[in-house]
């Protein structure tokens, strides 16, 4: 009788742990596909949104022109020659394509950089990889920005100056676009969405080091952007 109760005992046990690891593995695959679902209604919706026109493009070119000129002369100096001329009045005139500050960007860049805007840049090794370019995109990211931005996607890609903005433009802009907060959006391209939620939930807000510098320096550049 009492090697029976052992055995119908040590089943009961088993059979709890099992439907216990079970349970946890459901909740954590109905987690994932919470997580999945919500990136795909937000992408979607993103993909629904088209880059605003360009303010004054019915303006008189050389005058339009002209603006781009001296936003990219002030950030090639505020780089000591770093970023290039060309680099500046691609970032402009793109930047206006999504109503971004094109110094949020710019700053973005420099932080990522460490100050150099090297295009040919690889961060350090983390657990998720290499980050690569100027941006810094890892693989695990850069593929889908650059498939919701309708771009060809090569890992040698992340190398080319131009296409590293443009990528760092339609992942800020449907970050913003997501989170509606220029603090979350930041938190987000420097920690990962999920790191975002982590980060709120340790901090209980979303203004990281990362995401204050960075539109600090951005605020710091409008005296020159207002000047006459």
């Amino acid at each position: 009788m009492i090697i029976v109760l052992g055995y119908i005992t040590g089943a009961y046990f088993l059979l709890t742990s099992i439907y216990g690891n079970q349970t946890e593995k459901l909740q954590a695959e109905n987690t994932q596909l919470k997580m999945e679902n919500e990136q795909l209604e937000s992408e979607k919706d993103y993909l629904q949104k088209k880059p605003g026109e360009i303010p004054g493009e019915d303006a008189n070119g050389y005058l339009t022109w002209t603006e781009y000129e001296e936003v990219a002369n002030y950030m090639v100096e505020k780089s000591d020659g770093n970023f290039k001329k060309s680099w500046a009045l691609y970032l402009a005139k793109e930047a206006e394509r999504y109503s971004i500050d094109p110094f949020l960007i710019f700053e973005l860049l420099r932080v990522e950089t460490g100050n150099t805007f090297n295009p040919e840049l690889v961060g350090p090794e983390t657990k998720y990889g290499h980050a690569y370019g100027m941006a810094q995109f890892m693989t695990n990211t850069a593929p889908w920005i650059a498939d919701m931005a309708g771009l060809p996607y090569e890992k040698d890609l992340l190398y080319d100056p131009y296409y590293s903005m443009q990528l760092s433009l339609v992942y800020l802009d449907y970050l913003h676009n997501r989170y509606s907060n220029w603090d979350k959006a930041l938190t987000a391209y420097h920690r990962g969405m999920t790191g975002l939620e982590n980060y709120i939930e340790e901090n209980g807000h979303a203004n990281s080091w990362y995401a204050e510098e960075i539109q600090a320096e951005a605020d710091s550049h409008q005296a020159f952007a207002a000047a006459p």
